[in-house]
């Protein structure tokens, strides 16, 4: 892969759709954010531009490419089922304010920039997506919390802790898939 990743690029539209769907229809947008901290919010920002231009702009000496065989195919289907795990949860719980949203909202678009830049050992990717991914889920924890807090439904660490596991059981099965051999 040279400089420039349409693959990458591919994944970010399809990622921002949603986001698209309520600039169209922003009556439909939640605008409420119950948890405000500017520096959070800022380093937020910070990681999500930096993951967005590291996942279409590959800089040399800072991303070593793939670096196993078949590397590619996994690439593109993980970030093809991660991204379509996306836009399902996103078309189930778009009208929902609850702890399935927040956390499959925040933690898919994470998982795909970290695996993105281990896949591809791009180190600049890497350190935006964790900056974003620890931020983001924060910020998105936070808010469902805030809000469910009276219907005692607060999203507890073990709630994280079990999404990203069956995240990660997806990830081994899709590799044992392609290479015969189970990860575990």
């Amino acid at each position: 892969m040279n400089w420039f990743n349409y693959y990458g690029l591919a994944i970010i539209i399809a990622i921002l759709l949603p986001n698209l769907f309520y600039l169209v229809n922003p009556k439909k947008a939640n605008t409420t954010k119950p948890y405000q901290n500017k520096s959070v919010e800022i380093l937020e920002q910070i990681g999500r531009y930096g993951c967005l231009v590291f996942m279409i702009f590959n800089i040399p000496y800072t991303y070593f490419n793939f670096w196993f065989k078949h590397a590619f195919i996994v690439y593109i289907t993980v970030n093809v089922i991660l991204t379509i795990a996306y836009l399902a949860f996103w078309l189930i719980c778009k009208n929902k304010d609850d702890k399935l949203k927040a956390l499959s909202l925040s933690i898919l678009p994470t998982t795909i920039f970290i695996f993105s830049g281990v896949m591809l050992l791009n180190i600049p990717l890497i350190t935006f997506s964790i900056l974003f991914g620890v931020t983001h889920i924060f910020i998105s924890v936070k808010n469902i919390t805030n809000k469910v807090a009276t219907k005692k439904q607060a999203i507890t660490l073990q709630d994280v802790i079990i999404f990203l596991f069956v995240i990660f059981l997806i990830a081994c099965a899709i590799y044992s898939y392609f290479y015969g051999t189970p990860i575990l």
